[in-house]
């Protein structure tokens, strides 16, 4: 483990894995073309996101399949059930189709737009369709379950216990950031807030590298209660970690602009 890792909170993961850290040699190369620049991308999200999804998702037990020998079996799914994804614009997208693929479900994706001020290095919104969240309205009281209630105590605890449960699990929301380069850590931050407002629970950052001090900044902002409906907490998982930033605000050594070597407009 590097020195620049042992110096990160503790809600920074940097990933160990060998092959991690080789296919992100190959990424930093000015000689990988776009093609490889896209598949890199891809499988280093792919690695990153089964370590970081390892322990931010549960197993559960569901409804009862058959196999296709005539065998009864009990599935399994995982928790939370509100899972969303959400890719920061542009070179996010190219880690969508890893979690994706990692996850036994289809789950909602959310985009949200930010770049950086080339003067202020500070983020600017320019794009975001996250949905309102809705508060789910409490159930009203009903009076033949109240007179059965009264009658059954025990029976009432149950219900209750379970109704508790189920709410539990429909308020609970993963929300999983994917984000290749966190340089400054400004771009983070703000989508972390932005997150935060919206009412998830819990959020995971998934990135391919970034500086000491931008995984810092996006730490802190995920560790707490937050201000946001939601509150919550949460974690972030990178590929690698450099210790230096240039005066653009650009990791050194670095990847370059990922989203300009995914979609081939390198020197626009």
């Amino acid at each position: 483990m590097t020195s620049a890792s042992t110096s990160l909170p503790p809600n920074v993961h940097i990933s160990r894995h060998p092959c991690v850290r080789a296919k992100l040699s190959q990424l930093r190369s000015a000689q990988t073309n776009g093609r490889d620049t896209k598949t890199l991308v891809h499988e280093i999200a792919l690695l990153v996101g089964v370590e970081a999804l390892r322990d931010n998702v549960q197993i559960t037990d569901g409804e009862k399949d058959t196999t296709p020998l005539g065998y009864s079996y009990t599935t399994q799914t995982l928790l939370p059930r509100r899972i969303s994804l959400i890719p920061i614009l542009r070179s996010g997208l190219g880690m969508v189709e890893a979690i994706q693929t990692l996850l036994p479900h289809p789950i909602p994706v959310h985009h949200l737009g930010l770049f950086r001020d080339p003067i202020s290095l500070q983020p600017v919104e320019y794009y975001n369709n996250l949905p309102y969240h809705h508060r789910r309205a409490q159930p009203a009281p009903d009076s033949t379950s109240t007179s059965t209630t009264n009658n059954n105590p025990s029976s009432s605890s149950a219900s209750s216990t379970t109704l508790t449960t189920k709410q539990d699990e429909e308020q609970h929301h993963l929300a999983i950031l994917v984000d290749p380069i966190i340089a400054t850590g400004g771009t983070a931050v703000a989508a972390i807030q932005t997150l935060k407002e919206w009412g998830v629970t819990r959020i995971v950052v998934i990135a391919v590298l970034g500086s000491v001090q931008g995984l810092s900044r996006a730490a802190e902002e995920c560790d707490g209660e937050g201000d946001g409906e939601g509150g919550g907490d949460g974690e972030i998982w990178c590929a690698g970690v450099d210790e230096e930033i240039d005066d653009r605000g650009m990791l050194r050594p670095g990847l370059g602009d990922v989203g300009d070597r995914l979609f081939l407009t390198v020197g626009k």
